[in-house]
């Protein structure tokens, strides 16, 4: 079977690390493993900016989606590649906007499925779905996605530091596309990456999480390979940026000390 087709393992593997796991950790989360925490150490040594950035990227999220739902009137939310549950979880986010918010979840690693349905057990207006987020045929006909998203309205589908997990043989920008093409006018998709104008940065974060990870990564990128993804879409305010620096709510996040690499991204509308 093709990669898109293939059906999900249910095994949590604890002696691999995972991306979703590890960026639990650096978020200060519980439900990550030793050899998770390993991992994110060796990397820290290297790019010791990685917790910094993954925390701005978190809260990059939750104005994203306060933005779309309170400016924009967005009550659909698909989330490709969401890892594991956290504080102000993007349903929590959008449901403090209005409650009748409907919201899916996307994720490949058990445990999040595992996670996520119990978080969300009494919250009928969310699901989560084990399935790869490159799938995006099995995605939209899964039964919890035609429950919850209604295709003839607007929907915001996000791709928050996921993109770096697709190598480009799976042609990542055009995941992005292809997701656009099937959302109605007014959609909107929310997109960052890890990005690095430094060769040695790139060569050895890629190298270092494809080989930690058995080759559950893609590749760290440049600013304008993620800027081709979104070609066609408009761009929002403030355009694609380092992700602190988008719509911020005030000067209170942690400072990047170092940019050996950043997340870079932005919000685009689908005309």
């Amino acid at each position: 079977m093709s990669q898109e087709t293939q059906p999900q393992s249910s095994a949590v593997d604890v002696s691999i690390p995972s991306v979703a796991r590890m960026y639990d950790y650096y978020l200060g989360g519980k439900d990550n493993y030793a050899v998770d925490r390993e991992a994110c150490d060796k990397l820290s040594e290297v790019v010791p900016s990685t917790q910094v950035l993954a925390i701005n990227n978190r809260r990059f999220l939750r104005r994203a989606v306060r933005w779309l739902a309170r400016e924009h009137g967005i009550r659909q939310f698909i989330d490709h590649g969401s890892g594991l549950p956290t504080q102000d979880n993007v349903h929590q986010v959008a449901q403090q906007i209005d409650p009748q918010s409907r919201v899916v979840y996307v994720d490949n690693d058990p445990i999040v499925l595992a996670h996520g349905r119990a978080l969300l057990e009494e919250n009928a207006n969310t699901a989560v779905i084990q399935a790869d987020m490159r799938d995006t045929d099995g995605i939209f006909s899964s039964p919890e996605v035609k429950r919850l998203i209604d295709f003839d309205q607007p929907v915001a589908a996000l791709f928050v530091s996921v993109l770096h997990c697709i190598p480009d043989s799976a042609d990542p920008g055009g995941l992005v596309k292809r997701v656009a093409d099937r959302l109605a006018p007014g959609s909107f998709l929310v997109v960052c990456q890890l990005v690095s104008e430094d060769a040695a940065t790139r060569d050895f974060v890629t190298e270092f999480m494809d080989k930690s990870t058995h080759g559950q990564w893609g590749r760290v990128r440049q600013a304008h390979e993620l800027a081709a993804f979104l070609d066609g879409l408009e761009i929002q305010e403030p355009g694609l940026v380092e992700v602190s620096t988008w719509k911020p709510d005030a000067d209170l996040g942690p400072k990047q000390l170092t940019m050996e690499w950043i997340e870079f991204g932005g919000v685009a509308r689908k005309r």
